[in-house]
Parts: C-alpha cells; structure tokens; sequence
C-alpha cells in the first residue's frame, strides 16, 4: 500500500498547493479564509502524514488511513468535478485537471490495494 499511499498523498499535496493559487477557500466558504484553509491543511496534511507511517509500518491501522487518504483522493476529484460541472472556471488549467485526476486514479488504487491486503506494503 506504500506506493499508492504515496502517490495519493503527493497527489493531494499538490492539489493543495494549486488550491492556494485558485483561492480554494472561496469556493468552499472556509470560516477564517486563507488563514482557516491553512488551519484545515494543517491538521489534514498532518493527519494523512501520520497515516502514511502507519502504512510503512504496517500497524493495524494501516488500512484504515490508507482507506481514508483515498477515500480523500477520490472525493477531491468527485468534488471539483461537480464544480466543473457547474461551470466554475478554477482548476481548469492542464497541470490543474492533472493533479486533481491524479488524485483520482492514485485514490482509487489505493482503495483497491487496501480493500485487498489490510497491512500490505507493496
């Protein structure tokens, strides 16, 4: 699961630094603006970190943050597509559609490793 893990959690990474360019806590009425979506990658970023040893480590709590972070992954893309959809114009340059499909596919591997091996590490 550590390839995907990492994968995903770069994924979301860099999304959240695109997300600092788009304004990111616009769209979604974050309570403190730049200061409150800070707050947010703080703890969320810490948290799938966090999550990340567990998978290299093998605890029995790997699978549960590898279920999460691309639980994570494949709802950011889910997210912003309905924003596509209806007709928001931030995200819309090609590094910005790649991340976020990256997130997608590399979310949804993880899902599908973890779902099969509960602390494997491949």
């Amino acid at each position: 699961m550590d390839r995907w893990y990492t994968a995903t959690l770069l994924s979301l990474i860099v999304h959240q630094i695109d997300a600092a360019y788009w304004h990111e806590w616009e769209m979604f009425h974050v309570p403190g603006g730049i200061q409150g979506f800070l707050l947010f990658n703080l703890l969320a970023v810490g948290l799938l970190l966090h999550g990340y040893r567990q998978v290299v480590l093998a605890t029995p709590q790997a699978r549960r943050y590898a279920l999460l972070c691309g639980g994570i992954g494949v709802l950011t893309a889910l997210l912003h597509a309905g924003f596509a959809a209806a007709g928001k114009d931030q995200f819309d340059l090609p590094l910005s559609i790649a991340t976020i499909v990256a997130c997608l596919a590399s979310g949804t591997g993880l899902l599908l490793k973890a779902r099969q091996s509960p602390n494997s590490r491949g």
